[in-house]
């Protein structure tokens, strides 16, 4: 019983032995899109769900391409931790990955590379993307940016997302179609136009 308590101990203190200097526990993760426009398109999801990768190509593509001026489009965080093994190890990754400017890539890459997901490849894949490997390697080493995925998972638990991919369109849940989510975004710039 000595035996594996000394274990975890030992891998606690070796965590928590992990130097931070640099490294901000909060997201540096930025919108994209327009940063100042009135339209927030919200979504929430998980880099390891199936649904997700395809709602990436099929949804979030197209209506960048199309509205990528007019709308700041803003992705948060919903790991799905019973149903996916490696959701936390790409999250982290994802956010340790957006302190070096490369958020949004890699979110890209998660997605192109779903199917070939196993041990180490989420870091793999964020060190391929990286200037500098070092700081990369020890901001995913220490975790410290769980709090700020958990919080994103919070907000979406407040707003009612059960599942993922979930839509908000200023705040509004939106159906996750092109056709939806156009509409809705449709609605709320004429609305903006409306009101100048």
């Amino acid at each position: 019983m000595k035996r594996p308590l000394s274990l975890f101990g030992l891998t606690l203190f070796l965590i928590a032995c992990v130097d931070t200097t640099g490294i901000s526990p909060n997201s540096s993760k930025q919108p994209k899109g327009n940063p100042q426009s009135i339209v927030l398109v919200t979504e929430y999801a998980d880099l390891e769900c199936p649904a997700c990768r395809t709602a990436h190509t099929a949804i979030v593509k197209p209506l960048l391409e199309k509205y990528g001026t007019q709308v700041r489009f803003d992705f948060r965080h919903f790991p799905l931790r019973s149903l996916h093994r490696y959701t936390m190890d790409l999250a982290e990754v994802a956010e340790c990955a957006a302190d070096q400017g490369k958020f949004w890539e890699y979110v890209d890459t998660a997605f192109e590379k779903q199917p070939d997901l196993k041990t180490g490849s989420a870091q793999f894949w964020g060190e391929e993307l990286v200037a500098d490997t070092h700081l990369f390697s020890r901001c995913t080493r220490s975790h410290i940016k769980k709090d700020a995925i958990m919080a994103d998972y919070d907000a979406g638990i407040a707003m009612g997302v059960q599942g993922t991919p979930t839509f908000f369109v200023n705040g509004k849940q939106t159906p996750a179609t092109v056709d939806d989510l156009s509409a809705a975004i449709e609605g709320q710039l004429k609305g903006a136009t409306q009101r100048l």
